[in-house]
């Protein structure tokens, strides 16, 4: 190469460049994940800062009062007009504010608020070496057993990291769903992900199954995320970007301006198809629907029973916010393609949700059981592809994340000298023994199993009617059968605990704090308000239901 060749690669390499446009970031659109993320990092500075003694005060309110400011700002957003006619994108293209979007991202704060309070819980267990303690391990770090936790547990530490970590958790989660390009879903997948994977391993008692719980979680979660971006990338290949409207243009084939490069690779369909399906495989795999729920059972019991129902609560609905998005915004244009695969996956995951249950001893496994058969339910509305459609499987997160937490709340009240007695032979009598604690936890199984006057009869109601209009009525009879199969288990449960009689050596129900009573009390009353009287929230679902392109 000689040096005038050389030499003007220099000067064409030294010519001023176009300047780069500044970012356009909308904060107040913004503003509900700006809040709790703000609240995550303060927390971390908290945990480095703060003396040891008032660092859970500290962190628990810092939480609070974020979880609360930022619902104010998702409802003043809603308020004015962000959830209708002022809907758009923000953040270059990055996020959608609309009406889906701010009603999950309310629904998460709240059940976020509520879970907040059962992972504040500090009156449950008797107090260790004068110190009040939690359901979380003293030191993380310490071997279980070890003579270093043993210090730990005599010193009275405890584990107040769980509290940022729950921000960033619930900060991914408010992304996830209002997420409009595929690396912005990616990464938020990624940041609601693994502060639980770290949570679910910090249980106080059981420790070992707590550790492989989340051992579990995290490998098989870690699968899902390389599904998922290896799709972004096909998805990426094929319509040469990642933003939602893009894509969807590309599949309709109305993109307005067609690069060559772009046109050769339009015509791939086995790009689109693969990587669509790669992506909706991690989705499934997050709302633990059938074949990708292997991890659901395992983790539901392992982890600390506060984790267990925030994550059964929030992660449920957040994923079926992105999956809603991803097919109704991005794929509407492969709807006949998607919806056989997943009325598979809708009948497989209730069926085998529902009948799976019946044979679990352990009240945990079967609330995760249970989680997935609902799965499947909720699938039901999504495959509807109507704006019902829509508007019921809203409904139904909002109803459902409220039950579950209220349930796994109680599980925490029943224990014995192990810490909780959660094997079913356990909760025999417990209705002789403490009517109020066995006519709540009733209640939520009767939910549940969508039994008239509760929330679940009103949002599996919302949801099989918006299936059938779809055109999807063979799905419905297969829902309302395993809905039957699905009542069997849960009256079994009360049966067990009003008509058996108790065991002279079975467990006590501890008298919990006002936290976990409200916890309970929330639970108890959304539960029975949106069974009475559905309506108003049914129409707030429908106002929602529309998303922005």
């Amino acid at each position: 190469m000689s040096t005038s060749a050389v030499h003007s690669l220099w000067t064409t390499a030294a010519e001023p460049i176009s300047k780069i446009d500044t970012p356009k970031i909308e904060y107040g659109q913004l503003s509900p994940v700006l809040i709790i993320i703000g609240a995550a990092v303060v927390g971390v500075l908290i945990e480095a800062a703060v003396p040891r003694k008032t660092r859970y005060y500290a962190q628990v309110f810092v939480a609070v009062v974020a979880l609360v400011a930022a619902f104010a700002a998702v409802v003043a957003l809603a308020a004015g007009g962000y959830a209708t006619t002022k809907s758009g994108i923000a953040a270059m293209g990055a996020i959608a504010v609309d009406g889906p979007a701010l009603f999950l991202q309310g629904t998460i704060l709240l059940a976020g608020l509520v879970g907040l309070f059962t992972f504040a819980e500090r009156r449950l267990d008797p107090e260790a070496h004068g110190n009040r303690v939690d359901s979380f391990a003293a030191q993380a770090a310490s071997v279980p057993g070890s003579d270093s936790e043993k210090a730990a547990v005599k010193a009275g530490f405890t584990t107040t990291e769980v509290f940022p970590l729950l921000m960033f958790a619930i900060a991914g989660m408010l992304v996830f769903p209002a997420a409009n390009d595929l690396l912005t879903l990616f990464i938020a997948l990624e940041v609601l992900s693994l502060p639980l994977y770290l949570m679910c391993a910090l249980a106080r008692r059981k420790r070992l199954m707590s550790q492989e719980a989340a051992v579990k979680y995290f490998l098989l979660g870690a699968f899902a995320s390389a599904f998922t971006l290896f799709g972004i990338a096909m998805l990426y290949g094929y319509a040469g970007s990642v933003s939602y409207a893009t894509i969807a243009q590309v599949v309709d084939g109305t993109v307005p301006d067609v690069t060559p490069a772009l046109a050769d690779t339009m015509g791939n369909d086995a790009l689109l198809l693969i990587g669509s399906a790669m992506i909706v495989m991690g989705l499934l795999f997050k709302v633990g629907a059938v074949p990708f729920h292997m991890w659901t059972p395992d983790v539901y019991q392992g982890a600390p029973t506060p984790v267990t129902g925030f994550m059964a609560a929030a992660t449920k609905v957040a994923a079926f916010g992105a999956l809603l998005r991803l097919l109704y915004v991005v794929l509407p244009g492969l709807r006949w393609d998607w919806r056989p695969v997943m009325w598979g996956v809708a009948i497989v995951t209730m069926l085998g949700g529902a009948i799976i249950a019946i044979t679990q001893t352990d009240i945990k496994r079967l609330l995760a059981y249970s989680s997935i058969a609902h799965a499947g339910f909720i699938l039901a509305g999504v495959i509807a592809t109507t704006p019902d459609g829509v508007s019921s499987v809203l409904f139904y997160l909002a109803a459902y994340s409220f039950v579950t937490i209220g349930a796994f709340a109680v599980v925490t009240l029943v224990r014995d000298a192990g810490g909780e007695a959660t094997h079913l032979s356990n909760w025999a009598g417990l209705g002789r023994r403490s009517p109020l604690v066995a006519a709540v936890f009733a209640v939520f199984l009767l939910a549940f199993a969508g039994i008239p006057l509760t929330s679940g009869f009103a949002g599996k109601f919302a949801v099989f009617k918006a299936a059938a209009e779809g055109g999807a009525a063979p799905l419905v009879v297969v829902g309302v059968i395993s809905s039957a199969i699905a009542a069997f288990f849960y009256i079994r449960v009360i049966v067990l605990m009003f008509f058996s009689e108790p065991r002279p050596e079975g467990p006590t129900v501890a008298v919990p704090s006002p936290l976990t009573m409200t916890a309970i009390g929330v639970g108890v009353a959304v539960t029975l308000v949106l069974g009475v009287a559905p309506q108003y929230f049914l129409d707030l679902a429908n106002q929602a239901s529309v998303f922005v392109r």
